[in-house]
């Protein structure tokens, strides 16, 4: 691991691949893991591991304040194209991503890491999820209406966020929450649906989640609901919590 100006790398260990248009953009065993923002990293792949045959410069650059000058490419393969999807930094302050190539994560049709796909991002190495039975006493409420309360929720402890309640639908005013479109995926949980919740004259839009068909690692919160503690207030064992500050928030 380096950090150079402010940028967290390093190699990993996963072979980790890149698809457009059906076909292999980027193959790699020797990935590097860029944390471009705190949250979660980018993968940037060995210069010789990319078919540059399918890259076209764009006469574009995109600048960084530590990363430097980049390169665009678009990027063509079976007649798919995705310009500005590739980026060099060929001469870029930090020595270590001058060979290595960056792709544009929505701009590619699939991501793989060995043979299990990958969605939204990178999976972060030092990025854990946990999910405990308890028997503590969870109540939610919104606007002060109780919307739902249980003694057997499963908590989901996650890397750099707060705890997740997630509560029985049969402990839930469903009468009070309405489905929305929206959908999130998330590369640890999979991918989940949202409610509204709606208080008299008054929703409250996409507060509430579900997990229909979670991901292994998060099984046991499969088809439970969860508010967001930074949207709702929420009363452990009788006591409130403070609503945390998080970029959901």
């Amino acid at each position: 691991m380096s950090t150079e100006r402010g940028v967290r790398i390093e190699p990993g260990t996963r072979r980790v691949r890149v698809y457009l248009g059906g076909e292999v953009v980027a193959d790699t065993t020797r990935p590097s893991l860029v944390w471009e923002v705190p949250y979660y990293p980018t993968y940037y792949f060995p210069l010789e591991d990319v078919r540059t045959d399918l890259l076209t410069p764009d006469g574009e650059t995109k600048r960084s304040p530590s990363r430097g000058e980049g390169r665009l490419f678009t990027v063509k393969a079976n007649g798919a194209q995705a310009a500005g999807a590739a980026l060099r930094y060929e001469d870029s302050p930090i020595e270590a991503l001058r060979d290595l190539v960056r792709f544009e994560w929505d701009a590619m049709d699939g991501w793989f890491e060995e043979d299990e796909e990958v969605f939204t991002h990178p999976r972060d190495p030092y990025h854990r999820v946990d999910v405990l039975a308890s028997s503590r006493h969870i109540r939610v409420e919104v606007d002060g209406v109780t919307v739902a309360e249980s003694a057997s929720p499963r908590l989901l402890f996650e890397t750099g966020l707060p705890v997740r309640y997630y509560l029985p639908k049969t402990h839930v005013r469903m009468d009070l929450l309405e489905r929305t479109d929206t959908a999130t995926h998330c590369p640890y949980k999979g991918e989940a649906e949202y409610w509204s919740v709606r208080v008299g004259d008054k929703v409250h839009t996409d507060v509430v989640w579900s997990y229909r068909l979670p991901l292994p690692e998060s099984q046991k919160v499969a088809g439970l609901v969860s508010f967001y503690n930074e949207k709702v207030d929420i009363y452990v064992d009788g006591v409130k919590q403070e609503r945390p500050k998080t970029q959901f928030a």
